[in-house]
């Protein structure tokens, strides 16, 4: 019997153990996190993102984009907001981050919550809560954002180029990268549903169209009548026209993407994936023909899953002072 208890004991230190190991465990982490040291946090950080996104509706694109890159280099830490310096290349200056826009939305609310609550609200706080209020202030879904993360002091540009998922991705590469991080197949899906907005340069997707295997082909897995389409926005060796990525809806948030993929029309090989996997088929076909019946409600639950990975909390990390440097 006291074998039995003792082994029980290590099993329960075990499973402990690998909670806290595991890359999204979000320990430290609550909604209404700054409630009581500044009160006024998500409500200064929503209205300075509705400042900048009613003049200008496509910022909200980069913004949603800037926290899924920050996710997925080191965690949620604020890692994309950091500048280069003489002897460091931070991940903002990485090749995947140059057409990131949006950083001065995130400084305009530091500087004002630094006036209001010095020293509390972290960057990477605020970044969250940014994408969340700019997404759902072009009509796409409200989630709570959990808060109560810390500001990493690390950001190197190689690390990009091996944690953020490239668009010519495979699904079994797709599915490893987003497991890599404690997401499941379902996030994966959800989360591409963001490409339901911005644009992009036609050098993402260019070899889909003229050499996809190298003999001057193009991907049988896309549309030839919208190869068509984009042969006449992208002639050949043109790495710099900008392209829709969800034609006709590309600055409202909606389910359409869905739709697009399912007819064999994302823009990039990451989204043609998408149907090569049951569970991921299963879901595009699921929200192209209910009209998104369950996206809206699967990503706010997708994002805050996206939100709790690698966060630095308690006394890790520090509240910087201002989001582009670290602390000295």
């Amino acid at each position: 019997m006291a074998l039995q208890d003792g082994f029980s004991v290590f099993l329960l230190k075990f499973a402990l153990l690998l909670f806290v190991l595991h890359p999204t465990n979000a320990g430290g982490l609550k909604v209404g996190y700054y409630q009581k040291t500044c009160p006024a946090a998500e409500s200064i950080v929503r209205k300075t993102t509705a400042r900048f996104i009613s003049q200008a509706p496509t910022l909200a694109a980069p913004l949603l984009r800037m926290h899924f890159h920050d996710c997925f280099v080191r965690g949620c830490d604020g890692s994309v907001l950091l500048n280069s310096t003489t002897y460091n290349l931070a991940e903002k200056d990485a090749i995947p981050n140059l057409s990131l826009r949006g950083f001065q939305v995130i400084d305009a609310a530091k500087y004002i919550l630094e006036k209001i609550c010095p020293g509390v609200v972290s960057c990477t706080d605020i970044l969250a809560l940014v994408a969340r209020d700019a997404v759902s202030m072009i009509n796409g879904p409200y989630w709570e954002v959990p808060t109560g993360r810390r500001d990493g002091r690390v950001s190197i540009a190689s690390e990009t180029l091996t944690n953020l998922p490239p668009f010519f991705a495979n699904v079994t590469q797709l599915k490893a990268m987003f497991s890599a991080k404690g997401l499941s197949v379902k996030d994966l899906v959800v989360l591409s549903g963001g490409h339901t907005i911005g644009i992009s340069h036609c050098l993402g997707f260019t070899s889909r169209l003229y050499n996809f295997t190298g003999k001057g082909d193009t991907d049988p897995s896309m549309d030839p009548n919208y190869i068509v389409l984009l042969k006449k926005k992208c002639k050949p060796g043109d790495l710099n026209s900008i392209v829709e990525m969800d034609p006709g809806s590309f600055k409202t948030f909606d389910e359409s993407y869905y739709t697009i993929v399912a007819k064999r029309r994302g823009l990039f090989e990451s989204d043609a994936a998408l149907l090569n996997d049951e569970e991921t088929k299963a879901y595009v076909k699921l929200q192209a023909t209910s009209h998104g019946s369950t996206f809206f409600r699967d990503f706010g639950a997708s994002m805050i899953n996206m939100g709790n990975i690698g966060v630095l909390t308690g006394k890790n990390g520090e509240i910087r002072k201002q989001c582009a440097f670290v602390n000295y």
